[in-house]
């Protein structure tokens, strides 16, 4: 990063910081009266969630732009993002549309049969898979660096 990026992201981050610490003091100077602690944590609540916006909007469009300026990036994330596919697919037509029962065998609220849980059993099923492949990507490669 040249000397130029450097400094305005500095200043940035300076400007942010001064925010917070100014929203901070706000809250501090609120006391025990709780509509004013409420308005002042809303505040920040409220920054913080454009804050989170603004940064992901930023992190994806740039990382968008660097793939399409990179063709052979784009070709190894959508293959990554194809298989990422695949193993949802997969888990998906292993999941169950049944019902959620608790211990005692009754229907939990809101856990009749239907799509909404398959959907549910799916992510759990594609977390457990994606959990399987990372368990062993990690076992890989610590075989592959002990025969090294």
């Amino acid at each position: 990063m040249d000397n130029s990026k450097s400094k305005i992201l500095t200043i940035v981050t300076a400007v942010i910081g001064v925010i917070g610490a100014i929203l901070f003091v706000r809250v501090l100077m609120a006391g025990d009266d709780s509509e004013a602690i409420e308005s002042s944590v809303n505040i920040i609540v409220h920054f913080s969630k454009w804050l989170l916006i603004i940064t992901a909007v930023i992190t994806v469009g740039l990382s968008l732009f660097n793939l399409l300026k990179n063709p052979k990036a784009l070709k190894k994330t959508l293959l990554g993002v194809v298989i990422l596919a695949v193993l949802f697919g997969l888990s998906y037509v292993m999941a169950s549309d049944a019902a959620v029962i608790n211990q005692f065998g009754d229907v939990v609220k809101n856990g009749e049969a239907g799509s909404t849980s398959k959907m549910i059993s799916a992510l759990i099923n594609f977390t457990g898979i994606l959990s399987l492949v990372a368990i062993a990507t990690i076992g890989l490669g610590f075989v592959k660096s002990f025969i090294k």
